[in-house]
């Protein structure tokens, strides 16, 4: 068979056995999930309510630090390089997403190189391990709002840069939150910590605050919905999270 078909070939089952994986899950229950950042707030989140959903089977994480709980869903890969997976390449395989969910904020990194690796080198090594041993699965990325690729702020050009590659390389979703009303995290930043009693005056406010709960629900949602390759503002969250299965309370 040519090149050419035998791509297209191999492109088209890709697409059924996609479709047919978004139908099983619809109707079964049946997610594997990958979660990068657990243990910290916006990771925290989507742990919590990857555990507590009806749709997700099985939860690997991939972490540096242990976890403070164990759940019958949950397994836990210790891992210290974030650039290197061949050691776990299990915790990558069977998966139908991974929740990207690590980061760190500028202020807490030595300069833009510390953060670029972080931020983008992290990810497209988790993006391409995922696509090696899962290549049907979705990536999922949290990025900010007020991400842009141009702009002057050096974080918001790295994450943009990180969006438009993850999105054309592997047709990643990447989610630009605003506040996320999540889990308090142990390494965040203390003032942040402070202020988010305050932040929570937001919560009106669907362009600028998602529990972060919510935001689990919506990225296990958009999985089931089979979105790819494109970018959610926080308005966006609140339909996806309010129409994710409801949750088992376990």
């Amino acid at each position: 068979m040519m090149p050419g078909v035998m791509k297209h070939f191999h492109g088209g089952a890709d697409i059924v056995r996609r479709r047919f994986r978004r139908i099983y899950i619809n109707y079964f229950f049946a997610m594997n999930v990958l979660i990068f950042g657990a243990t910290g707030s916006a990771g925290g989140s989507v742990l919590r309510a990857s555990l507590d959903s009806p749709a997700v089977e099985h939860v690997n994480v991939i972490t540096r630090r242990p976890l403070k709980f164990s759940h019958a869903k949950l397994r836990v890969f210790p891992h210290g390089d974030f650039e290197d997976y061949g050691r776990i390449a299990e915790a990558f395989t069977g998966m139908d997403a991974c929740f990207f969910c690590l980061g760190i904020s500028v202020n807490q990194v030595s300069g833009e190189s510390e953060y670029r690796k972080i931020t983008h080198d992290f990810a497209i090594a988790a993006a391409r391990a995922l696509r090696l041993h899962s290549p049907t699965a979705a990536f999922h990325y949290v990025s900010g709002g007020g991400t842009n690729e141009k702009s002057r702020m050096m974080w918001s050009r790295v994450k943009g840069a990180t969006e438009r590659e993850l999105i054309s390389d592997f047709g990643a979703v990447c989610w630009r939150p605003a506040f996320i009303d999540g889990e308090v995290s142990e390494n965040g930043l203390k003032l942040y910590n402070l202020l988010r009693p305050l932040f929570r005056v937001l919560k009106p406010f669907q362009a600028f605050y998602i529990a972060g709960k919510d935001l689990g629900k919506a990225m296990i949602q958009a999985t089931i919905e089979g979105m790819r390759g494109r970018i959610l503002e926080n308005r966006e969250f609140h339909a996806l999270a309010a129409r994710a299965p409801e949750s088992g309370g376990g």
